[in-house]
């Protein structure tokens, strides 16, 4: 009887394997290999991409003192000399405004009458920052007690300063702002004071 089922059950087994499923394709020992390495490289790739970078943060700035403006006092001769001319053109470097004014360049001027009503003997300079014309400087007067003055000045606005000289060692100063507008053309008055320079 094994005979007679034997070839029903080999006829039954072709026939199985003949409708059933195909069987995968498999892949070449090479083609495993590339495709491990490519995954591999991949997971290379990712972890690289995951890690921060150590970039340094960015500087920052530091604020730094910034010196304040001085006055820087000119060297005066002694009060004995009175300088009653307005002093004379002068070559300085361009830019310079620490020497004294080159009047002649200076531009149009007009009349200005000092009168020194602080009490004592005064010396009084007059600083004109860079004006219309580009000249700067400054201008040197000396007035004993109670004098007037009357003198030209080209156009500008001034800081005035006075050292002031009590006697008997006693000594001061006074400052304020002297305006010779372009449009002025009369004698103007200003009036040094104990501590204050005025043009009322």
């Amino acid at each position: 009887m094994i005979r007679k089922i034997f070839p029903i059950l080999a006829a039954l087994a072709l026939l199985v394997t003949a409708c059933g499923q195909q069987a995968e394709p498999t892949m070449s020992p090479e083609e495993v290999q590339g495709t491990a390495v490519a995954a591999a490289w991949t997971m290379v790739a990712m972890t690289q991409a995951a890690i921060p970078t150590a970039t340094p943060p960015p500087p920052t700035e530091t604020a730094s003192p910034t010196a304040l403006p001085t006055f820087t006092q000119p060297v005066l001769p002694s009060p004995t000399l009175e300088l009653l001319v307005p002093p004379t053109a002068t070559s300085k470097p361009v830019g310079s405004c620490e020497g004294p004014l080159n009047v002649a360049e200076a531009g149009p001027q007009s009349n200005i009458r000092i009168e020194n009503d602080s009490g004592g003997t005064v010396t009084l300079s007059l600083h004109l920052p860079t004006n219309a014309h580009g000249q700067c400087g400054f201008l040197t007067y000396y007035l004993t007690k109670g004098q007037k003055l009357v003198v030209s000045i080209p156009k500008g606005e001034y800081y005035a300063f006075a050292l002031i000289d009590y006697g008997k060692g006693k000594s001061g100063n006074a400052s304020g702002y002297i305006n010779n507008r372009v449009g002025d053309s009369h004698l103007f008055v200003v009036k040094i004071k104990q501590e204050v320079i005025v043009v009322p």
